[in-house]
Protein backbone atom coordinates (compact mmCIF):
# COMPACT_ATOMS: atom_id res chain seq x y z
CA UNK A 1 0.00 0.00 0.00
CA UNK A 2 1.40 3.11 -0.81
CA UNK A 3 0.66 6.62 1.69
CA UNK A 4 -2.35 7.71 -0.45
CA UNK A 5 -3.94 4.60 0.36
CA UNK A 6 -3.18 4.61 4.13
CA UNK A 7 -4.33 8.31 4.00
CA UNK A 8 -7.52 6.79 2.69
CA UNK A 9 -10.60 6.73 5.29
CA UNK A 10 -13.82 4.11 5.33
CA UNK A 11 -16.69 5.40 2.91
CA UNK A 12 -19.37 7.04 4.51
CA UNK A 13 -21.55 4.81 2.04
CA UNK A 14 -24.44 3.32 4.62
CA UNK A 15 -27.75 4.99 4.55
CA UNK A 16 -30.30 4.55 7.46
CA UNK A 17 -32.20 1.77 5.47
CA UNK A 18 -28.78 0.02 5.94
CA UNK A 19 -28.07 0.44 9.37
CA UNK A 20 -31.82 -0.46 10.72
CA UNK A 21 -31.33 -3.63 8.66
CA UNK A 22 -27.60 -4.38 9.57
CA UNK A 23 -28.73 -4.25 13.39
CA UNK A 24 -31.61 -6.60 12.42
CA UNK A 25 -29.51 -9.11 9.81
CA UNK A 26 -26.81 -9.35 12.85
CA UNK A 27 -29.17 -10.22 16.18
CA UNK A 28 -31.51 -12.45 13.97
CA UNK A 29 -30.03 -15.28 13.47
CA UNK A 30 -29.44 -19.35 15.37
CA UNK A 31 -30.55 -16.97 18.83
CA UNK A 32 -34.06 -16.99 17.62
CA UNK A 33 -34.40 -19.60 14.47
CA UNK A 34 -32.34 -22.70 16.80
CA UNK A 35 -31.78 -21.29 20.16
CA UNK A 36 -35.03 -20.25 21.15
CA UNK A 37 -36.55 -23.72 21.48
CA UNK A 38 -33.68 -24.23 24.38
CA UNK A 39 -34.81 -21.31 26.28
CA UNK A 40 -38.41 -22.56 26.26
CA UNK A 41 -37.68 -26.15 27.18
CA UNK A 42 -35.38 -24.60 29.57
CA UNK A 43 -37.13 -21.95 31.33
CA UNK A 44 -40.82 -22.66 30.77
CA UNK A 45 -43.18 -20.05 28.27
CA UNK A 46 -43.45 -17.84 30.63
CA UNK A 47 -39.88 -18.02 31.95
CA UNK A 48 -38.70 -17.88 28.17
CA UNK A 49 -41.34 -14.68 27.76
CA UNK A 50 -40.18 -12.97 30.40
CA UNK A 51 -36.16 -13.56 29.88
CA UNK A 52 -36.81 -11.93 26.68
CA UNK A 53 -38.98 -9.39 28.29
CA UNK A 54 -36.12 -8.27 30.74
CA UNK A 55 -33.32 -8.66 28.56
CA UNK A 56 -34.99 -6.64 26.03
CA UNK A 57 -35.56 -3.33 28.44
CA UNK A 58 -31.86 -4.24 28.78
CA UNK A 59 -31.45 -3.71 25.54
CA UNK A 60 -32.99 -0.73 24.74
CA UNK A 61 -31.68 1.44 27.52
CA UNK A 62 -27.67 0.32 25.54
CA UNK A 63 -29.03 0.98 22.48
CA UNK A 64 -30.39 4.84 23.17
CA UNK A 65 -27.09 5.10 25.04
CA UNK A 66 -25.09 4.13 22.39
CA UNK A 67 -26.95 6.03 20.13
CA UNK A 68 -26.21 9.15 22.23
CA UNK A 69 -22.48 8.29 21.65
CA UNK A 70 -22.77 7.65 18.37
CA UNK A 71 -24.60 10.30 16.73
CA UNK A 72 -22.15 12.52 18.82
CA UNK A 73 -18.99 10.90 17.41
CA UNK A 74 -19.80 8.65 14.76
CA UNK A 75 -16.65 6.34 14.60
CA UNK A 76 -15.68 2.82 13.94
CA UNK A 77 -15.18 0.90 16.30
CA UNK A 78 -16.88 3.17 18.68
CA UNK A 79 -16.73 0.46 21.79
CA UNK A 80 -12.90 0.86 21.87
CA UNK A 81 -12.36 4.77 21.28
CA UNK A 82 -15.48 5.68 23.79
CA UNK A 83 -14.06 3.41 26.44
CA UNK A 84 -10.76 4.99 25.99
CA UNK A 85 -11.67 8.32 25.72
CA UNK A 86 -14.84 8.68 28.35
CA UNK A 87 -13.29 5.68 31.07
CA UNK A 88 -9.90 5.05 30.55
CA UNK A 89 -7.36 3.95 27.75
CA UNK A 90 -7.08 0.50 29.11
CA UNK A 91 -10.37 0.01 28.97
CA UNK A 92 -10.81 0.72 26.22
CA UNK A 93 -8.31 -1.27 24.59
CA UNK A 94 -9.65 -3.84 26.51
CA UNK A 95 -13.06 -3.26 25.21
CA UNK A 96 -11.93 -3.48 21.65
CA UNK A 97 -10.13 -7.08 21.69
CA UNK A 98 -13.00 -8.24 23.84
CA UNK A 99 -15.58 -7.44 20.83
CA UNK A 100 -13.26 -8.07 18.32
CA UNK A 101 -13.26 -11.80 19.58
CA UNK A 102 -16.70 -11.90 20.41
CA UNK A 103 -18.03 -11.45 16.75
CA UNK A 104 -14.99 -13.51 15.19
CA UNK A 105 -16.44 -16.48 17.41
CA UNK A 106 -19.88 -15.59 16.63
CA UNK A 107 -18.62 -16.11 13.33
CA UNK A 108 -17.68 -19.28 14.10
CA UNK A 109 -20.93 -20.46 16.03
CA UNK A 110 -23.17 -19.38 13.02
CA UNK A 111 -21.23 -21.33 10.38
CA UNK A 112 -21.10 -24.32 12.74
CA UNK A 113 -24.92 -24.11 12.55
CA UNK A 114 -24.81 -23.44 9.07
CA UNK A 115 -22.95 -27.22 9.19
CA UNK A 116 -25.67 -28.49 10.82
CA UNK A 117 -28.73 -27.54 8.62
CA UNK A 118 -26.38 -28.73 5.83
CA UNK A 119 -26.21 -31.72 7.43
CA UNK A 120 -30.57 -32.11 7.36
CA UNK A 121 -30.04 -31.97 3.94
CA UNK A 122 -26.79 -33.46 3.19
CA UNK A 123 -26.24 -36.45 6.11
CA UNK A 124 -23.35 -37.72 3.94
CA UNK A 125 -21.15 -34.56 3.60
CA UNK A 126 -18.44 -33.43 6.04
CA UNK A 127 -19.61 -30.26 7.94
CA UNK A 128 -16.34 -29.15 7.72
CA UNK A 129 -16.53 -28.25 3.83
CA UNK A 130 -19.63 -26.84 4.47
CA UNK A 131 -18.25 -24.48 6.92
CA UNK A 132 -15.60 -24.01 4.80
CA UNK A 133 -17.72 -23.11 2.08
CA UNK A 134 -19.63 -20.52 3.63
CA UNK A 135 -16.88 -18.98 5.33
CA UNK A 136 -15.30 -18.33 1.94
CA UNK A 137 -18.75 -16.83 0.37
CA UNK A 138 -18.64 -14.47 3.95
CA UNK A 139 -14.91 -13.70 2.98
CA UNK A 140 -15.83 -12.44 -0.45
CA UNK A 141 -18.81 -10.08 0.41
CA UNK A 142 -16.37 -8.31 3.02
CA UNK A 143 -13.93 -7.93 0.63
CA UNK A 144 -15.09 -5.91 -1.25
CA UNK A 145 -16.75 -2.11 -0.71
CA UNK A 146 -18.71 -1.66 2.16
CA UNK A 147 -21.60 -0.96 0.32
CA UNK A 148 -22.27 -4.04 -1.28
CA UNK A 149 -21.66 -5.69 2.16
CA UNK A 150 -24.93 -2.89 3.37
CA UNK A 151 -27.12 -4.03 -0.07
CA UNK A 152 -26.26 -7.58 0.80
CA UNK A 153 -27.42 -6.93 4.74
CA UNK A 154 -30.27 -5.32 3.73
CA UNK A 155 -32.05 -8.04 1.45
CA UNK A 156 -31.52 -10.57 3.53
CA UNK A 157 -32.26 -8.88 6.71
CA UNK A 158 -35.88 -8.45 4.11
CA UNK A 159 -36.52 -12.00 3.92
CA UNK A 160 -35.44 -13.20 7.22
CA UNK A 161 -38.03 -10.04 8.33
CA UNK A 162 -41.06 -11.46 5.83
CA UNK A 163 -40.73 -14.74 7.44
CA UNK A 164 -40.98 -13.76 10.70
CA UNK A 165 -44.07 -12.31 9.87
CA UNK A 166 -45.35 -15.32 7.78
CA UNK A 167 -44.48 -17.13 10.56
CA UNK A 168 -46.38 -15.50 13.17
CA UNK A 169 -49.35 -14.67 10.76
CA UNK A 170 -49.39 -18.80 10.48
CA UNK A 171 -49.09 -18.89 14.31
CA UNK A 172 -52.08 -16.69 14.98
CA UNK A 173 -54.07 -18.65 12.60
CA UNK A 174 -53.17 -22.06 14.45
CA UNK A 175 -54.19 -20.65 17.61
CA UNK A 176 -57.15 -19.32 16.58
CA UNK A 177 -58.07 -22.59 15.33
CA UNK A 178 -58.35 -21.38 11.22
CA UNK A 179 -55.48 -23.79 10.33
CA UNK A 180 -55.16 -26.70 12.57
CA UNK A 181 -52.87 -29.43 13.41
CA UNK A 182 -53.06 -32.88 11.44
CA UNK A 183 -52.56 -34.84 14.64
CA UNK A 184 -55.81 -35.16 16.62
CA UNK A 185 -54.30 -36.42 19.77
CA UNK A 186 -52.05 -33.61 20.62
CA UNK A 187 -53.24 -30.39 22.78
CA UNK A 188 -55.00 -27.71 20.59
CA UNK A 189 -52.87 -24.72 20.52
CA UNK A 190 -53.75 -22.22 23.01
CA UNK A 191 -53.03 -21.70 26.87
CA UNK A 192 -53.39 -24.81 27.44
CA UNK A 193 -50.58 -25.98 25.72
CA UNK A 194 -48.40 -23.39 28.05
CA UNK A 195 -49.68 -24.22 31.30
CA UNK A 196 -49.05 -28.00 30.72
CA UNK A 197 -47.05 -30.19 33.16
CA UNK A 198 -45.19 -27.87 34.80
CA UNK A 199 -46.40 -24.93 34.09
CA UNK A 200 -45.35 -21.50 32.16
CA UNK A 201 -42.35 -21.21 34.69
CA UNK A 202 -40.40 -23.86 35.06
CA UNK A 203 -36.48 -24.70 36.69
CA UNK A 204 -37.35 -21.65 38.81
CA UNK A 205 -34.33 -18.44 38.80
CA UNK A 206 -31.60 -21.15 37.93
CA UNK A 207 -33.31 -22.24 34.97
CA UNK A 208 -34.31 -18.15 34.24
CA UNK A 209 -31.12 -16.80 34.83
CA UNK A 210 -29.22 -20.08 32.39
CA UNK A 211 -31.52 -18.80 28.79
CA UNK A 212 -30.67 -15.14 30.13
CA UNK A 213 -27.28 -15.48 28.88
CA UNK A 214 -28.88 -17.17 25.42
CA UNK A 215 -31.33 -14.67 25.29
CA UNK A 216 -28.89 -11.88 25.34
CA UNK A 217 -27.01 -13.78 22.65
CA UNK A 218 -30.26 -13.60 20.51
CA UNK A 219 -30.15 -9.92 21.08
CA UNK A 220 -26.32 -9.46 19.96
CA UNK A 221 -26.26 -7.45 16.57
CA UNK A 222 -27.96 -4.68 17.90
CA UNK A 223 -25.23 -2.47 18.68
CA UNK A 224 -23.91 -2.94 15.03
CA UNK A 225 -25.18 0.36 14.17
CA UNK A 226 -22.17 1.75 16.24
CA UNK A 227 -19.85 -0.23 15.08
CA UNK A 228 -21.10 1.37 11.26
CA UNK A 229 -21.52 4.72 12.27
CA UNK A 230 -18.16 5.55 11.21
CA UNK A 231 -19.07 4.90 7.56
CA UNK A 232 -22.88 5.79 7.32
CA UNK A 233 -23.86 8.92 5.17
CA UNK A 234 -25.20 12.11 8.02
CA UNK A 235 -25.00 10.54 10.98
CA UNK A 236 -26.86 12.83 13.01
CA UNK A 237 -30.02 11.64 11.70
CA UNK A 238 -29.44 8.48 10.27
CA UNK A 239 -28.16 7.11 13.91
CA UNK A 240 -31.43 8.54 15.24
CA UNK A 241 -33.28 7.45 13.36
CA UNK A 242 -32.03 3.52 13.04
CA UNK A 243 -32.04 3.39 16.93
CA UNK A 244 -35.43 4.17 17.49
CA UNK A 245 -37.00 2.04 14.70
CA UNK A 246 -34.36 -1.25 15.19
CA UNK A 247 -35.18 -2.00 18.53
CA UNK A 248 -39.51 -2.04 18.41
CA UNK A 249 -38.70 -4.23 15.67
CA UNK A 250 -36.70 -6.48 17.22
CA UNK A 251 -38.78 -6.65 20.18
CA UNK A 252 -41.87 -7.33 18.55
CA UNK A 253 -40.58 -10.18 16.29
CA UNK A 254 -38.82 -11.81 19.35
CA UNK A 255 -42.10 -11.76 21.75
CA UNK A 256 -44.36 -12.23 19.42
CA UNK A 257 -42.36 -15.29 18.09
CA UNK A 258 -41.73 -16.94 21.47
CA UNK A 259 -45.32 -16.55 22.18
CA UNK A 260 -46.65 -18.49 19.20
CA UNK A 261 -43.92 -20.68 20.07
CA UNK A 262 -44.99 -21.52 23.64
CA UNK A 263 -48.75 -21.50 22.63
CA UNK A 264 -48.49 -24.23 20.13
CA UNK A 265 -45.48 -26.59 21.33
CA UNK A 266 -45.39 -27.24 25.22
CA UNK A 267 -41.67 -27.15 26.88
CA UNK A 268 -41.90 -30.42 27.40
CA UNK A 269 -42.44 -31.45 24.04
CA UNK A 270 -39.74 -34.61 22.78
CA UNK A 271 -39.76 -32.74 19.77
CA UNK A 272 -38.64 -29.31 21.09
CA UNK A 273 -34.64 -28.86 20.38
CA UNK A 274 -33.61 -28.94 23.82
CA UNK A 275 -29.36 -29.59 23.94
CA UNK A 276 -29.61 -31.73 20.52
CA UNK A 277 -28.03 -29.39 18.12
CA UNK A 278 -27.65 -31.62 15.48
CA UNK A 279 -31.32 -31.85 14.62
CA UNK A 280 -32.44 -28.80 12.60
CA UNK A 281 -35.50 -30.40 11.99
CA UNK A 282 -36.45 -29.65 15.68
CA UNK A 283 -35.85 -25.87 15.35
CA UNK A 284 -39.61 -24.51 16.81
CA UNK A 285 -39.60 -22.48 13.91
CA UNK A 286 -39.89 -25.65 11.55
CA UNK A 287 -41.93 -27.73 14.32
CA UNK A 288 -45.19 -25.03 14.00
CA UNK A 289 -44.35 -25.26 10.00
CA UNK A 290 -45.14 -28.48 10.39
CA UNK A 291 -48.39 -28.81 12.77
CA UNK A 292 -49.72 -26.27 10.17
CA UNK A 293 -49.88 -29.48 7.74
CA UNK A 294 -47.28 -27.00 5.27
CA UNK A 295 -44.32 -29.52 4.94
CA UNK A 296 -43.56 -27.42 1.82
CA UNK A 297 -43.19 -24.41 3.96
CA UNK A 298 -41.27 -26.14 6.46
CA UNK A 299 -38.33 -27.18 4.18
CA UNK A 300 -38.69 -23.90 2.98
CA UNK A 301 -37.77 -22.62 6.38
CA UNK A 302 -34.56 -24.62 7.01
CA UNK A 303 -33.67 -22.48 3.84
CA UNK A 304 -34.66 -19.32 5.60
CA UNK A 305 -32.21 -20.53 8.50
CA UNK A 306 -29.93 -20.91 6.91
CA UNK A 307 -29.69 -17.60 4.53
CA UNK A 308 -30.11 -15.81 8.34
CA UNK A 309 -27.40 -17.62 9.77
CA UNK A 310 -25.21 -16.66 7.34
CA UNK A 311 -26.54 -13.13 7.20
CA UNK A 312 -25.48 -12.84 10.94
CA UNK A 313 -21.89 -14.12 10.70
CA UNK A 314 -21.66 -12.40 7.47
CA UNK A 315 -22.89 -8.40 9.45
CA UNK A 316 -20.02 -10.19 12.47
CA UNK A 317 -16.94 -10.15 10.03
CA UNK A 318 -18.14 -6.73 9.17
CA UNK A 319 -18.32 -5.47 12.84
CA UNK A 320 -14.95 -7.82 13.65
CA UNK A 321 -12.85 -6.56 10.98
CA UNK A 322 -13.76 -2.83 11.95
CA UNK A 323 -13.02 -2.83 15.66
CA UNK A 324 -9.33 -4.39 14.55
CA UNK A 325 -9.34 -1.12 12.30
CA UNK A 326 -10.10 1.24 14.47
CA UNK A 327 -8.09 -0.03 17.20
CA UNK A 328 -5.09 -0.42 14.85
CA UNK A 329 -5.86 3.46 13.63
CA UNK A 330 -5.58 4.22 17.98
CA UNK A 331 -2.45 2.63 18.13
CA UNK A 332 -3.91 -1.00 20.43
CA UNK A 333 -3.32 -3.47 17.72
CA UNK A 334 -0.64 -3.66 14.85
CA UNK A 335 -0.39 -1.36 12.44
CA UNK A 336 -0.77 -3.00 9.67
CA UNK A 337 -4.62 -3.68 10.41
CA UNK A 338 -4.86 0.18 9.85
CA UNK A 339 -4.24 -0.45 5.81
CA UNK A 340 -7.10 0.30 3.70
CA UNK A 341 -7.63 -0.91 0.15
CA UNK A 342 -8.36 1.33 -2.68
CA UNK A 343 -12.67 1.04 -1.84
CA UNK A 344 -11.66 1.68 1.64
CA UNK A 345 -12.02 -2.19 3.36
CA UNK A 346 -9.46 -2.71 5.60
CA UNK A 347 -8.49 -5.89 4.38
CA UNK A 348 -5.59 -6.80 6.66
CA UNK A 349 -7.76 -6.77 9.35
CA UNK A 350 -10.54 -9.08 7.75
CA UNK A 351 -7.86 -11.71 6.83
CA UNK A 352 -6.65 -12.20 10.43
CA UNK A 353 -11.03 -12.07 11.59
CA UNK A 354 -11.36 -15.37 8.81
CA UNK A 355 -8.43 -17.03 10.39
CA UNK A 356 -10.37 -16.91 14.04
CA UNK A 357 -13.55 -17.43 12.43
CA UNK A 358 -11.61 -21.05 11.06
CA UNK A 359 -12.85 -22.00 14.52
CA UNK A 360 -15.51 -23.82 13.39
CA UNK A 361 -13.64 -26.23 11.90
CA UNK A 362 -13.37 -28.20 15.75
CA UNK A 363 -16.75 -29.23 14.51
CA UNK A 364 -15.02 -31.59 12.24
CA UNK A 365 -12.98 -33.18 14.55
CA UNK A 366 -15.75 -32.90 17.85
CA UNK A 367 -19.62 -33.63 18.46
CA UNK A 368 -21.12 -30.67 17.02
CA UNK A 369 -23.25 -30.17 19.85
CA UNK A 370 -20.18 -29.93 22.56
CA UNK A 371 -18.64 -27.22 20.38
CA UNK A 372 -21.83 -25.42 19.24
CA UNK A 373 -22.12 -25.11 22.64
CA UNK A 374 -19.04 -23.78 24.10
CA UNK A 375 -18.99 -21.22 21.15
CA UNK A 376 -22.06 -20.08 22.40
CA UNK A 377 -21.32 -19.59 25.68
CA UNK A 378 -18.00 -17.65 24.85
CA UNK A 379 -19.61 -15.11 22.56
CA UNK A 380 -22.40 -14.74 24.85
CA UNK A 381 -20.44 -13.71 27.40
CA UNK A 382 -18.13 -11.64 25.60
CA UNK A 383 -21.11 -10.01 23.99
CA UNK A 384 -21.88 -8.95 27.45
CA UNK A 385 -18.74 -7.66 28.46
CA UNK A 386 -19.86 -5.31 25.50
CA UNK A 387 -22.50 -4.12 26.24
CA UNK A 388 -21.55 -3.30 29.97
CA UNK A 389 -18.69 -1.06 29.01
CA UNK A 390 -21.26 0.64 26.79
CA UNK A 391 -23.22 1.33 29.87
CA UNK A 392 -20.08 2.39 31.76
CA UNK A 393 -19.01 4.52 28.61
CA UNK A 394 -22.38 6.52 27.96
CA UNK A 395 -22.82 7.38 32.07
CA UNK A 396 -19.09 9.04 32.10
CA UNK A 397 -19.91 10.27 28.81
CA UNK A 398 -22.94 12.50 29.66
CA UNK A 399 -21.34 13.84 33.36
CA UNK A 400 -18.28 14.79 31.68
CA UNK A 401 -20.33 16.83 28.81
CA UNK A 402 -22.60 18.59 31.67
CA UNK A 403 -20.13 19.44 33.43
CA UNK A 404 -17.49 20.89 30.89
CA UNK A 405 -21.02 23.53 30.13
CA UNK A 406 -22.58 21.86 27.14
CA UNK A 407 -25.78 22.33 26.34
CA UNK A 408 -28.39 18.85 26.44
CA UNK A 409 -30.13 20.26 23.33
CA UNK A 410 -26.97 20.26 21.25
CA UNK A 411 -26.99 16.75 21.69
CA UNK A 412 -28.39 15.24 17.85
CA UNK A 413 -29.87 12.37 19.71
CA UNK A 414 -30.76 12.03 23.51
CA UNK A 415 -31.17 9.45 25.76
CA UNK A 416 -33.93 9.29 27.62
CA UNK A 417 -34.05 8.18 31.21
CA UNK A 418 -30.43 9.11 32.34
CA UNK A 419 -29.08 7.63 34.61
CA UNK A 420 -31.77 5.14 35.26
CA UNK A 421 -31.43 3.08 31.93
CA UNK A 422 -27.62 2.92 31.70
CA UNK A 423 -27.86 1.79 35.89
CA UNK A 424 -30.19 -0.57 34.81
CA UNK A 425 -28.38 -2.39 32.35
CA UNK A 426 -25.48 -2.12 33.86
CA UNK A 427 -27.27 -3.90 36.83
CA UNK A 428 -28.70 -6.28 34.97
CA UNK A 429 -25.73 -7.50 32.53
CA UNK A 430 -23.74 -7.96 35.65
CA UNK A 431 -26.28 -10.22 37.65
CA UNK A 432 -26.42 -12.30 34.27
CA UNK A 433 -23.04 -12.46 33.57
CA UNK A 434 -22.41 -13.48 37.52
CA UNK A 435 -25.18 -15.22 37.43
CA UNK A 436 -24.71 -17.31 34.52
CA UNK A 437 -23.05 -20.52 36.20
CA UNK A 438 -23.57 -20.54 39.57
CA UNK A 439 -24.78 -24.06 40.11
CA UNK A 440 -21.43 -25.21 39.19
CA UNK A 441 -19.87 -23.55 42.67
CA UNK A 442 -23.15 -25.01 44.25
CA UNK A 443 -23.15 -28.18 43.42
CA UNK A 444 -21.08 -31.27 45.60
CA UNK A 445 -18.11 -31.12 43.56
CA UNK A 446 -17.35 -28.28 41.41
CA UNK A 447 -17.80 -28.64 38.07
CA UNK A 448 -14.69 -27.08 37.08
CA UNK A 449 -14.78 -27.16 33.07
CA UNK A 450 -18.20 -25.42 33.10
CA UNK A 451 -16.85 -22.61 34.84
CA UNK A 452 -14.41 -22.06 32.64
CA UNK A 453 -16.04 -22.33 29.84
CA UNK A 454 -18.92 -19.92 30.97
CA UNK A 455 -16.38 -17.34 32.63
CA UNK A 456 -13.50 -17.49 31.06
CA UNK A 457 -14.28 -14.44 28.94
CA UNK A 458 -14.56 -12.16 32.04
CA UNK A 459 -10.55 -13.08 33.41
CA UNK A 460 -9.40 -12.52 29.62
CA UNK A 461 -10.96 -9.04 29.83
CA UNK A 462 -9.96 -7.85 33.32
CA UNK A 463 -5.94 -9.15 32.47
CA UNK A 464 -6.56 -7.05 29.10
CA UNK A 465 -7.31 -4.24 31.14
CA UNK A 466 -4.98 -4.19 34.35
CA UNK A 467 -2.47 -5.68 32.28
CA UNK A 468 -2.38 -2.21 28.96
CA UNK A 469 -2.92 0.03 32.39
CA UNK A 470 0.35 -1.25 34.37
CA UNK A 471 2.59 -1.27 31.16
CA UNK A 472 0.88 1.61 29.86
CA UNK A 473 0.63 3.66 32.95
CA UNK A 474 -3.22 4.52 32.04
CA UNK A 475 -5.69 6.40 35.22
CA UNK A 476 -9.29 7.23 34.79
CA UNK A 477 -10.01 10.04 32.67
CA UNK A 478 -10.93 13.40 34.94
CA UNK A 479 -14.41 14.17 33.63
CA UNK A 480 -13.29 17.85 33.18
CA UNK A 481 -10.61 16.39 30.90
CA UNK A 482 -12.20 14.33 28.24
CA UNK A 483 -11.71 15.87 25.04
CA UNK A 484 -15.42 16.91 23.28
CA UNK A 485 -15.01 20.06 21.85
CA UNK A 486 -13.79 18.79 18.21
CA UNK A 487 -16.53 16.41 18.17
CA UNK A 488 -19.34 19.08 19.54
CA UNK A 489 -17.88 21.71 16.72
CA UNK A 490 -18.31 18.63 13.73
CA UNK A 491 -22.46 17.78 15.26
CA UNK A 492 -23.03 21.60 15.30
CA UNK A 493 -21.48 22.16 12.23
CA UNK A 494 -23.66 18.90 11.13
CA UNK A 495 -26.68 20.82 12.00
CA UNK A 496 -25.96 23.55 10.30
CA UNK A 497 -25.51 25.73 13.64
CA UNK A 498 -21.95 27.08 12.65
CA UNK A 499 -18.82 26.65 14.82
CA UNK A 500 -20.25 28.74 17.56
CA UNK A 501 -22.98 26.74 18.12
CA UNK A 502 -25.05 26.92 22.41
CA UNK A 503 -22.73 26.58 25.17
CA UNK A 504 -24.41 26.75 28.07
CA UNK A 505 -23.34 26.43 32.12
CA UNK A 506 -22.89 23.33 34.13
CA UNK A 507 -26.03 24.33 35.78
CA UNK A 508 -28.07 25.01 32.85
Amino acid sequence: MDKKQDAQELRRSLQARHLSMIAIGGSIGTGLFLASGATISGAGAGGALLAYALVGLMVYFLMTSLGEMAAFMPVSGSFQVYGSRFVDPAFGFAQGWNYWYNWAITIAVELAAAAIIMNYWFPGVPGVLWSGGFLAIIFVLNYFSVKGFGEAEFWCSMLKVATIIAFIVIGFLMILGIMTEPDPHRIAPGLAVMTQGDGAFIGGLAAFVGVAMVVGFSFQGTELIGVAAGESANPGRTIPRAVRQIFWRILMFYMLSILIIGLILPHNDPSLLKNDMKDVGASPFTLVFNRAGLAFAASLMNAVILSAILSAGNSGMYASTRMLYAMAKNGMAPKLFSKLSDNGVPRNALYATTLVACLCFLTSLFESNAVYMWLLNSSGMTGFIAWLGVAISHYRFRRAYVKQGYSLDDLPYQAKWFPLGPMFAFALCLLIMLGQNYTAFTAAKVDWYGVIATYLGIPLFLALWWGYRVMHKTTLVPLEEIELAEAHRKALDQRGEGKGGKLASAQA
